[in-house]
């Protein structure tokens, strides 16, 4: 790859990661309220034939993780679990009272926080309240998040009785001086015996996540953890770059700017990487995910039926996703909202039988063609820009910026289609934001969003 440093230089700027168009900070919160949302999420469930999709977070840990910027609550009290679990479900309800039949469910995702604080039980009693009243697809995908240190054989045989087949390890590198520095000590013995537990178990998928960029690690330390990764051998590994974002996660202060790798030595870490996962057999797919070729994930990327959510890349192609609990989003495909973040905030929402919805935005049908862009775009590196649904100063914008790219031999051009060249790949997040109507009307990103490298 041919000026690659230069380009790194270049584009290490502050870039959404398009987990969702339009990105959160340019949401227009006035644009939906709980009956536009409700209108919205019965217009898509029809549309959909009652498929859904629920995802639902458990936002306490044990441990406080200083890389970690998800919503989380630290505690060791685990008398917490019985009312969260309860104003769930609760939850749950509320949409079940308004969903014009009964939901047939393709995924259900944990996230957290750290699912497995929750006791097994409860982790049961969870999944049956929200499924017994809920037709279960053969096809589904029950996946869930874990944390090594804190998951039992029990907490992973529970969720199997229950229909979960996917399971998602955090690793993110077992360098002991990385794994200091953000207060994260996990042992590949113990990472190991939860991949043991679960193949013993059936689960038909099991994802490692990685992150490049974390401070005090070098490309001695990626190479270290992947060598340890090779030894266990999962079908998916998430290869992400670590997001500084100290404005929004003060505990990230921990450590300063200086103790970060600069964009070149991330590059290197990522290359590394890269090239020891494809020598042992995966496959690169999307920006930053790896899969065997028996994996699901490594088919749908083949067959062009890759997707791309709020829960990262999938290969369930749904719609409406219900998100359930403190600071959960919620997708109708054209709408958004998020819950309260504060726990106990959500929880009296709950009961006092209000959803609770803080933050939204009902997308135009420009958000919603460039919606469809961008995930072209993330999922299958190409995508054709509709010129007569965008205002032709806006438009002139984003074809300057493309030609510019093509200069940069990230994209090639055909009239309005774009597709990412085997370079481009690296930085598809800048290729996306060249088409990103609002965050080009803004003009804003530092202090909003991590670098793209």
């Amino acid at each position: 790859m041919e000026n690659i440093l230069a380009l790194l230089q270049k584009f290490d700027v502050p870039t959404p990661r398009y987990t969702s168009y339009p990105t959160v900070p340019y949401w227009q919160h006035d644009t939906i309220n709980q009956t536009v949302w409700q209108q919205s999420v019965i217009n898509t469930f029809n549309h959909e034939n009652g498929e859904l999709s629920i995802y639902i977070h458990l936002p306490f840990c044990e441990n406080l993780c200083t890389f970690c910027a998800c919503n989380k609550r630290i505690t060791t009290n685990h008398k917490v679990e019985s009312p969260y679990i309860a104003s769930v479900l609760k939850e749950w309800n509320m949409y079940r009272g308004f969903l014009p039949a009964k939901p047939i469910i393709k995924e259900i995702h944990l996230g957290g926080g750290t699912p497995t604080f929750f006791s097994p039980e409860h982790l049961t009693e969870l999944i049956n309240g929200i499924t017994h009243d809920a037709i279960v697809t053969d096809e589904h995908e029950f996946s869930v998040e874990v944390h090594p240190n804190y998951t039992t054989k029990e907490h992973l045989k529970a969720l199997a009785d229950v229909g979960f087949n996917r399971i998602s390890l955090g690793v993110q590198d077992f360098d002991p001086t990385v794994q200091y520095v953000i207060n994260r000590i996990q042992s590949f013995e113990k990472t190991n015996e939860v991949v043991e537990w679960a193949r013993e178990l059936h689960y038909k998928s099991i994802n490692i996540d990685l992150v490049y960029g974390l401070p005090k690690q070098t490309v001695a330390s990626v190479e270290h953890t992947i060598h340890h990764i090779k030894q266990m051998m999962p079908d998916r590994i998430a290869f992400y770059s670590y997001a500084h974002v100290p404005w929004k996660s003060k505990v990230q202060r921990r450590y300063t700017d200086d103790d970060l790798p600069k964009a070149n030595d991330k590059w290197q870490m990522y290359n590394t990487g890269r090239k020891l996962l494809l020598a042992a057999g995966f496959d690169a797919i999307g920006m930053d995910h790896f899969a065997l070729p028996n994996d699901k994930m490594f088919a749908a990327a083949a067959q062009g039926k890759l997707h791309r959510n709020f829960m990262g890349y999938t290969t369930t192609q749904t719609k409406l996703i219900i998100g359930l609990g403190a600071s959960s989003i919620s997708d109708s495909w054209d709408g958004f909202i998020q819950n309260e973040k504060e726990v106990e905030a959500y929880e009296e929402k709950i009961a006092q039988g209000i959803l609770p919805m803080v933050a939204g935005h009902h997308l135009t049908p420009e958000d919603l063609m460039i919606r469809k862009n961008i995930l072209e775009l993330m999922c299958n590196d190409e995508t054709t820009l509709q010129p007569e649904n965008i205002d032709p100063a806006q438009l002139t914008i984003m074809l300057q910026k493309l030609h510019e790219l093509e200069k940069d031999k990230l994209v090639q051009l055909n009239q309005h289609k774009i597709v990412v060249t085997q370079q481009g790949k690296l930085f598809v997040r800048i290729i996306a934001a060249a088409i990103d109507a609002r965050l080009l009307r803004q003009q804003s990103g530092n202090n909003t969003f991590s670098k793209a490298i």
